[in-house]
């Protein structure tokens, strides 16, 4: 079984970031610090080794001759007391041992020198399990000797500074150790300190009801960095508060529109049943309460309508679509009204795209009843479409007719919505149509808008070539 690990907390996420961050810094600090210590107490031997190196080269100033050497072992001795166990070796340019201190046998480096491996600066050497630091010196005989006569290696232990060196590297890395985790814990501290303003953010908003949604999170009074945070929260509410009250107006719309037939109904029956009638006065109730019927079976068929769209029901009928073919045929359709109410349709220009053709046509069927319904005798209905560059199309339906009033166009297309309330009954259907129309265009991916003037109505569809994918 598959189980989802949880991921870090912030604190916790923050507190060892914050921790590995002090580790790294404190252990390249310590090993700067030891490395440090150590080159010290080269440097420091080195310098003893270059004052026994200077005494060694007195010392064999003035000999001519290897005869003269053997007095010279007791000076070396001489030198070399006071200087920390110092060890000397001697060796001449035919690798005869000259002088040698008993102990370390520096016979085997004092052979391997050369005027290459001269240099100021001491090196270790181990030897036996003891660290030694090492000075190798190339020395000429004063007199007719030529070349590289004596090789001297001068070297002094280490072991005094290793002792020194095991305490200060314990004692080092016990506060490099207690460093980190102090700081690990102050970084929780103040990563906790600094989540206060989120903790309080959290708490205002567990405290915000489905009563509540015109509240909003105070913006000026938490940090810059969580700015952008409440700003998406109080859009997010305003969304919803709006949401939420298109939820209780349509609510109380569908309640209006259905309570006024059933009412209708009710008062028929009831008048009906008052006395005895003839079979023909029954029959002409039967069919007003039919009216009633089929008005309220169109308006829940079309609010199921609206559901399945906006639950985003995939499309069953994708497929190619002349949209001058789709219009001609709305055409034939209305054309009998049409002449009946004298206004003549026109339509210009051809664009194809993929959508369902049902949902299209419905859409389209909406519009154009409307910009019939609401067209002066004599006038004309225009529909423009348009081949766009992206591959989409744009169809425009205008007409002329009273002017919509501009404080009623940003809610033309919201449910049960009307321009004029006394129309509410007047038999034009229940307010659902071009909530309809919006619906579906969005639903294929494309925009619909509208602008009134005193000239004419114009409602504008842009569609994408292919509606998107559900």
């Amino acid at each position: 079984m598959y189980f989802k690990r949880r991921p870090l907390s912030l604190a916790l996420r923050l507190t060892l970031l914050f921790g590995v961050a002090a580790a790294m810094v404190f252990l390249v600090f310590g090993w700067i610090i030891s490395h440090s210590m150590e080159r010290h107490f080269m440097a420091q031997d080195t310098d003893e080794l270059k004052v026994i190196a200077r005494a060694v080269q007195d010392a064999l100033d003035g000999i001519h001759t290897t005869e003269k050497l053997a007095p010279l072992e007791q000076r070396f001795d001489d030198i070399l007391v006071g200087h920390h166990n110092a060890s000397l070796c001697v060796v001449d340019q035919n690798g005869r041992m000259l002088y040698a201190s008993p102990v370390p046998d520096l016979a085997t480096v004092a052979k391997a020198a050369s005027e290459e491996t001269e240099t100021d600066l001491g090196y270790s050497w181990h030897h036996d399990g003891v660290r030694y630091t090492v000075l190798t010196r190339m020395m000429e005989e004063i007199g007719p000797v030529a070349g590289r006569p004596y090789a001297v290696v001068i070297a002094v232990p280490f072991t005094e500074h290793q002792r020194f060196l095991a305490v200060f590297y314990r004692n080092l890395w016990l506060m490099v150790g207690g460093s980190i985790l102090v700081m690990a814990v102050m970084g929780w501290i103040v990563v906790r300190q600094g989540h206060a303003p989120l903790r309080d953010i959290v708490s205002r908003i567990h405290r915000i009801s489905a009563n509540e949604l015109n509240n909003r999170l105070p913006r000026d009074e938490v940090p810059a960095e969580l700015g952008e945070l409440v700003d998406s929260f109080n859009a997010m509410l305003r969304r919803l508060d709006e949401s939420f009250h298109q939820l209780c107006d349509f609510n109380a719309d569908i309640a209006h529109e259905l309570r006024t037939p059933i009412t209708n109904l009710m008062t028929q029956t009831q008048v009906a049943l008052s006395q005895s009638r003839d079979i023909d006065a029954y029959r002409e109730i039967l069919y007003s309460n039919m009216e009633e019927y089929e008005r309220m079976a169109q308006m829940v068929g079309d609010m199921l309508f609206l559901a399945q769209i906006d639950n985003r029901a995939p499309f069953k009928n994708i497929g190619e679509l002349d949209l001058a073919t789709e219009v001609q045929a709305l055409f034939d359709f209305y054309e009998g009204w049409a002449e009946e109410r004298g206004v003549a349709l026109a339509r210009e220009g051809h664009a194809r795209i993929a959508g369902d053709r049902s949902m299209l046509r419905r859409a389209l069927s909406n519009l154009l009843s409307n910009a019939i319904r609401y067209t002066p005798a004599g006038g004309a209905v225009r529909v423009t479409i348009r081949a766009r560059d992206d591959g989409g199309a744009a169809l425009a339906i205008e007409n002329p007719g009273t002017p919509i009033p501009p404080e009623h166009l940003p809610r033309l297309f919201d449910r049960f919505y009307r321009v004029d309330p006394s129309r509410q009954r007047g038999g034009d259907g229940a307010g659902l149509g071009l909530a309809i129309v919006k619906s579906i265009i969005t639903a294929h991916g494309g925009t619909v808008e509208v602008t009134s003037t005193t000239e004419s109505t114009r409602f504008q569809i842009i569609l994408p070539e292919r509606p998107p994918h559900p």
